[in-house]
């Protein structure tokens, strides 16, 4: 594995196959692999052989991609569905060295106006020129009005409105799951769970009163503990019954639900966890049904780690790795 110099026929490179590269090298060797047919670098650092003229080194990352969560319904005066939470993927992207990527955190949907429904939460996005870009749908709107509604689809899908029979809102495979379906026929009742990423939102008989719980997320621990992501919103309870249960949003960030003559308000999903927002009845109960807004986080080798971000994300390590969380779009170049 000798170069040879000639200075009328140029340089002739040691060469190797795949399986007898040489080992206990510096960074810099370089030869001709005939397995290949190319010219290969190698770089201590990350224990690669690089082909000559390729971008760069490479690296393994995992990621945690959030949609933002649906806004729960608003009832008017009957009860609402809960919004869905934020579709949530995991897994592991390979990153090029000197490439920019691009991470797209999408907002909750917002409070919607009395007797309306919610609105759908907004796509979280992780993307770049050499990678399959990763999207997140978000979550579908809580049904509102003061009849049946069926809740909206999205990541996780939003509940249904009270008054009859109606059906969650679709769920994308994968990302999420249905929001509850409502399945009695008197009024006067409750409006159903939103989806989680970890289950259905709750279900209920429109006699009962009691309004569906938001669908539980999932957890990760890509951070280094675990935390819980994309919890469906509460369904709220019709304002001229006192509830014998208050409706609870998934764990997950999900909102509860509003029951008026218990003087409980309905809440939004938490910001950055893709929760979705609790559904808000009518006759005065307070309170907000916005959903949270969604996160992108990925998980670096520290070894690989450049600093380079824009957008300000939160950077922590977690023993040989470091974790940039973005709650606001923002870029890494590896």
């Amino acid at each position: 594995m000798t170069m040879i110099l000639d200075g009328t026929k140029g340089v002739g490179l040691p060469t190797w196959n795949t399986a007898g590269r040489p080992t206990g090298i510096s960074t810099g060797y370089t030869g001709y692999n005939t397995t290949t047919a190319q010219i290969e670098v190698y770089n201590a650092t990350y224990n690669t052989w690089n082909t000559a003229g390729t971008p760069g080194n490479t690296y393994s990352v995992e990621y945690l991609v959030v949609a933002g969560g649906g806004s729960g319904g608003y009832g008017g005066p009957g009860g609402a569905g809960g919004g869905g939470a934020g579709g949530m993927l995991t897994g592991t992207s390979t990153l090029t060295s000197g490439v920019t990527y691009t991470a797209t955190v999408g907002g909750g949907g917002a409070n919607p106006s009395a007797g309306a429904n919610g609105i759908q939460g907004s796509n979280s996005t992780f993307s770049g020129s050499n990678i399959s870009t990763i999207t997140c749908i978000g979550g579908g709107y809580g049904a509102g009005s003061n009849a049946a509604v069926a809740g909206g689809a999205g990541g996780s899908g939003g509940g249904a409105s009270e008054n009859g029979t109606a059906s969650g809102g679709a769920g994308t495979v994968g990302q999420g799951n249905n929001g509850g379906n409502q399945v009695g026929t008197s009024s006067n009742a409750a409006g159903t769970g939103g989806g989680g990423a970890g289950a259905a939102g709750g279900s209920l008989n429109t006699n009962a009163h009691t309004g569906g719980n938001g669908g539980i997320g999932l957890a990760s621990s890509i951070t280094g503990s675990s935390t819980y992501y994309a919890g469906g919103g509460a369904g709220s309870v019709w304002n001229g019954v006192t509830a014998t249960a208050i409706p609870t949003g998934g764990n997950g960030g999900g909102g509860n639900g509003s029951c008026n003559l218990n003087s409980n308000i309905a809440t939004a999903g938490t910001a950055n966890t893709g929760g979705g927002g609790g559904g808000r009845g009518g006759g005065g109960a307070g309170g907000s049904s916005a959903g949270g807004s969604g996160v992108v986080i990925l998980s670096v080798p520290t070894s690989a780690y450049t600093g380079t971000t824009t957008g300000s994300p939160t950077v922590t390590t977690s023993g040989s790795n470091t974790i940039i969380k973005f709650t606001a779009s923002g870029t890494y170049t590896a």
